[in-house]
């Protein structure tokens, strides 16, 4: 057997009538770039950020040999101009990439990471080596010059760089001089910082371009202060025993008091008809009575559906009204869309086909073991989906017509995925400052992927992480990990949830968990009475009893303001000076930039913010029922200081001040403050 033969014997074939298997794979290029982050579900989805969000690039960069390579981040705006971003080494020998980027106006973006040889550094490297040897001193001073030459002829410089560049050249071949002295020229501070900002770059290998999409600031931050309209101004009449209704119009009193607590944003739960078959009466009875409102959730009456207003409320006029009344306190309006019907919507007798029908005719009505909700029929998105699709947008448009927003949508996991990613998308295309809220208090998969089709912002489980260690996990995890594309509101209440920790805290607890909210995420909000203290539940349910969403409630507002005979009972002074921190202090308005500081005392959180020159620090007792006292230590390094510095640490709740340090004592709790929010202050 020939050599040739004996070679071709040892190759693997395929198997009878199969053919080699060759997978996909996506080129590496020239210089290979791989892992680049972020890369939402790997590209599929866009990262997502707002105008002025700064937020990292990494990506690992290598080459063959020994050659010195190089990378730089790629962004595309809106217009198709390219804007280029060095990137640095971070841990020379793992080839780990990384720079920081953000995007000064909204739109889709992209971003990609290019790799390239960099010939100067290979140059400068092998060149300073060389020469100090005595080995190929001439050769290696040339082709120094002749590499600083084309970086002038095919670099676009200025003049002064051109200058630059000319005068290297000329002292790398002055042959009257040391040969030290000639590489110096071509290695100068000035040469170096030229070819650093305009470099000379070779083989530039693009690697995969990835989505990017800046919206603007309020997508992710903003204050918000959730209201049922029909209690706004509503009235009970002891000698009647009737109540009578708040509406639009009353409702719209309240703003300056939201606005001048420095909220951004009011939430409107549903302003639509609601209707009266299987009607809930007080605290989610079955036996409602004929003056009971019943729940916004049960939409739907003879007056109209989910394009309507209740009569009870006034017209489009009224609600037009609202919103110019909202703008004037510059308030955005937000507004809940829940897209479940009553049993009297007119959806249920034009399109029966958009619901359930169960084997004994009946329409399934809503339901999440063990809670029941009969009031409530759930569209089947499987049934007529392109009928339901249209619909639900033509509705959705009435509202933005009429100045809405923002949309808090009620339970978008109980609704098809590609729905939502169809919808959010649509409405994009012409208005993309509308901004989508998810209620999706569901399994962390759903809560993502709903981020990641399009939701700019959602709900958490903020309301169940209630000590330091957990608080810390989760943030760090939403900053981090999830932070590309989902961003949290924290709420520490609402009219759904009233967890033991508010119940049984005490005002401590509902200072805190507001503070807290606040200053961990650039978006929080409150549902209204907060500021009362509105404590008590219904037995057996984590909920208020007398839920305001099955009866109307007056909260006699001014009975707690300046000579009411409650003044001084409401949090609403706390409440505004938390907002008025959080707009005095831009460090508080962005959620990647936080970093975690250690407490000895376990049940202490410690965390600051910085963007820029501000830094705030934030120290709270996560434990309502004691006053505790700590050493807290701080990260110098992460505040912009060196490990002995000192500076002054101003407490902007008390306005007190001290010196800290590395080390510092802390006491918080009942018989104080729950947290300190410190202003770091240099001498």
């Amino acid at each position: 057997m020939t050599d040739q033969q004996l070679t071709a014997s040892r190759r693997p074939t395929p198997a009878q009538g199969t053919t080699s298997p060759t997978p996909p794979l996506r080129p590496v290029g020239r210089i290979p770039v791989v892992d680049v982050r972020p890369a939402v579900g790997d590209g599929a989805f866009p990262t997502k950020s707002v105008v002025g969000e700064s937020f990292p690039i990494t990506a690992t960069v290598f080459r063959e040999g020994h050659d010195a390579v190089n990378a730089t981040a790629a962004l595309t705006d809106p217009d198709g101009v390219t804007h280029y971003v060095p990137m640095t080494c971070t841990n020379p020998g793992l080839d780990t990439w990384r720079c920081e980027i953000s995007a000064d106006r909204p739109g889709v973006w992209s971003y990609c990471v290019e790799g390239w040889s960099d010939p100067y550094a290979t140059w400068v490297h092998d060149a300073v080596i060389k020469i100090a040897a005595e080995v190929d001193t001439e050769v290696m001073l040339e082709e120094g010059a002749r590499l600083l030459e084309r970086a002038a002829r095919e670099v676009q410089h200025d003049a002064a760089g051109r200058k630059v560049l000319t005068a290297a050249v000329s002292g790398l071949r002055d042959t009257e001089q040391p040969p030290g002295a000639r590489i110096s020229a071509g290695t100068t501070t000035q040469v170096q910082r030229l070819m650093t900002a305009k470099p000379l770059r070779d083989w530039v290998s693009p690697g995969t371009s990835y989505s990017w999409w800046v919206e603007r600031e309020r997508a992710l931050t903003g204050a918000w202060y959730e209201i049922f309209p029909r209690s706004e101004g509503a009235r009970f009449d002891e000698k009647t025993g009737k109540w009578t209704t708040g509406t639009l119009r009353t409702a719209a009193q309240r703003l300056p008091a939201i606005a001048g607590m420095g909220f951004d944003v009011v939430y409107l739960t549903p302003v639509h008809p609601i209707g009266r078959t299987n009607r809930k009466g007080p605290n989610n009875t079955l036996n409602a009575g004929p003056d009971d409102p019943g729940s916004p959730y049960a939409i739907g009456s003879a007056d109209g559906g989910h394009d309507a207003i209740h009569p009870d409320l006034g017209t489009f006029a009224d609600f037009d009204a609202f919103v110019a009344a909202a703008r004037k306190q510059h308030l955005e309006v937000a507004l809940d869309l829940a897209l479940q019907c009553s049993p009297d919507h007119p959806w249920v007798a034009k399109h029966p086909e958009w619901f359930t029908t169960r084997a004994d005719g009946s329409i399934a009505y809503a339901e999440n073991p063990p809670k029941k909700y009969q009031d409530i029929y759930p569209v089947n998105f499987d049934n007529d989906p392109e009928g339901i699709y249209a619909e639900v947008r033509r509705v959705v448009q009435v509202w933005i017509d009429h100045g809405v927003t923002i949309f808090r949508v009620d339970n978008p996991h109980t609704k098809p995925v590609e729905f939502w990613q169809w919808l959010i998308s649509d409405v994009a295309s012409s208005r993309p400052d509308i901004i989508w809220l998810a209620e999706a208090f569901t399994r962390p998969a759903m809560m993502a992927t709903l981020a990641k089709v399009g939701f700019q912002q959602s709900y958490t489980y903020y309301a169940w992480r209630n000590d330091a260690a957990e608080l810390r996990e989760y943030v760090e995890e939403l900053a981090r990990e999830s932070a590309p594309y989902m961003r949290p509101s924290f709420w520490p209440t609402t009219h759904d949830i009233l967890t033991p920790y508010m119940q049984y805290g005490g005002p401590t607890a509902w200072k805190l968990r507001a503070a807290l909210a606040a200053t961990l995420s650039p978006t929080y909000g409150i549902y209204a009475g907060y500021e009362l203290i509105e404590h008590v539940a219904r037995p057996g349910a984590e909920e208020q009893i007398d839920n305001e969403k099955y009866q109307y409630k007056d909260r006699e507002w001014s009975r707690y303001e300046a000579g009411g005979d409650r003044e001084g009972q409401t949090l609403a002074p706390f409440l505004t000076r938390i907002n008025e921190i959080r707009r005095q202090h831009p460090a508080l308005r962005w959620l990647r930039n936080i970093t975690f500081h250690h407490v000895d005392d376990a049940q202490m959180l410690a965390f600051s913010k910085k963007y820029r020159d501000d830094v705030v620090i934030v120290v709270a007792n996560t434990d309502p029922h004691a006053t505790r006292q700590s050493t807290l230590r701080l990260d110098m390094g992460a505040l912009g200081l060196a490990p002995g510095d000192r500076f002054v640490a101003h407490d902007l709740l008390t306005d007190a001040s001290w010196e800290w340090g590395a080390d510092n004592y802390v006491r918080l709790g009942p018989d104080t403050e729950p947290l300190h929010i410190v202003h770091l202050r240099r001498f």
